[in-house]
């Protein structure tokens, strides 16, 4: 039996389709020039690869199957072997699995063969290997989730730094169920580039821990005790007033490349590993998420903001704002409530702090 659960943690995991209607179409669908009419999905396939082959807009990807709000809630999987066959239905272009068809369209019989199919593992939406080490890790901290975050207040023989395996008194009782958390370290602020607001500080991963004995609340005439916690792993050095946070349970998640439904107008907050600019591949972070109606699978476009120009003849009377110069694609894989992490899929010019990221 094929298995239908493929391995994109998020946080983490997947990497087919999600659960949305496919935006309605302003234009019709442009396909590229000498577009295959048959495709064999091979081993390294993305459905990325495969939108850039037929489409010149990959997040039009959901139209070229012909979903509908009630189709995409049992989307197709696509796996290694299947073949892909381009047909036209009622003048629109139609992609579908040999044999198999898709979005209820059908499909043309060829003659009877044998393949073998690899279905063991989806493809994914795009390289699992570039974002995966971005899926379960705290990226960023909330302002409200950073005052709430259980902070170490004392180490084992008041050790300056710990490691692996020593003990460290967080200033909470640390009650409830087993859980696996994560020691990260506050980084700096992530201010929106257009309002100057801080929506966020970046996280520094420190390392893992386990709590080995709860605390105790303080009360009137008591004092409190700290729990007590041991660092598992320690990727860098941790102390006093590093914070904790749940680590994020293995989930499944399904997305697919879809275009926004409605507008969207964001910035670039920061380009990861503190890189000054960013190019294809590049994992970025961008004003708006969850609160904003940001979502895993969203395609949107990157754009140079227009400057504001006067015209030097005619004087301040006749100031024009240059109109933005789209130049990438980034495909959102993180969302946070007022942050959202993306990967660009394809650039021709720089990423940079501060560029505009709207609806394509």
């Amino acid at each position: 039996m094929a298995r239908i659960i493929s391995t994109l943690f998020v946080l983490i995991s997947s990497a087919v389709l999600f659960t949305q209607a496919a935006p309605a179409a302003d234009a019709p669908l442009e396909l590229i020039p000498d577009a295959p009419s048959r495709h064999v999905v091979v081993r390294g396939d993305t459905l990325w690869d495969l939108s850039k082959l037929y489409l010149k807009d990959p997040f039009r990807w959901p139209e070229l199957w012909g979903f509908n709000k009630e189709q995409i809630k049992n989307p197709h999987w696509i796996y290694p072997g299947q073949v892909l066959v381009l047909d036209t239905i009622n003048g629109r272009p139609r992609l579908s699995i040999e044999g198999g068809g898709s979005g209820g369209v059908p499909t043309v019989k060829l003659e009877p063969q044998v393949r073998i199919t690899d279905q063991t593992q989806e493809i994914p939406a795009i390289p699992q290997q570039v974002i995966e080490p971005f899926l379960s890790q705290p990226l960023v901290v909330e302002e409200d989730a950073l005052e709430t975050a259980p902070r170490i207040v004392a180490t084992e023989n008041d050790n300056v730094i710990c490691a692996q395996g020593d003990l460290v008194y967080v200033d909470r009782e640390m009650s409830g169920p087993p859980r696996l958390w994560q020691v990260y370290r506050p980084g700096k602020a992530m201010k929106d580039p257009a309002t100057g607001e801080v929506i966020g500080y970046e996280a520094v991963l420190l390392g893992t821990a386990k709590v080995v004995k709860q605390g105790i609340v303080a009360s009137a005439n008591k004092k409190g005790v700290p729990g007590t916690v041991r660092i598992l792993t320690a990727r860098q050095d941790i102390g006093k007033d590093d914070r904790l946070i749940v680590a994020p349970r293995l989930q499944i998640v399904n997305y697919t490349l879809h275009k926004p439904n409605g507008n969207v107008n964001s910035r670039v907050v920061s380009i990861y590993g503190d890189n000054e600019a960013g190019g294809n591949y590049s994992i970025i972070a961008i004003t708006g998420g969850k609160k904003s109606g940001i979502e895993v699978g969203h395609v949107l476009a990157l754009s140079r903001t227009g400057q504001e120009i006067t015209d030097r003849y005619r004087g301040a009377k006749y100031d024009f704002a240059l109109p933005n110069e789209r130049y990438g694609l980034l495909y959102v894989f993180r969302t946070f409530e007022k942050v959202s992490y993306g990967l660009v899929m394809q650039a021709s010019q720089s990423v940079m702090v501060g560029d505009t990221v709207e609806t394509p």
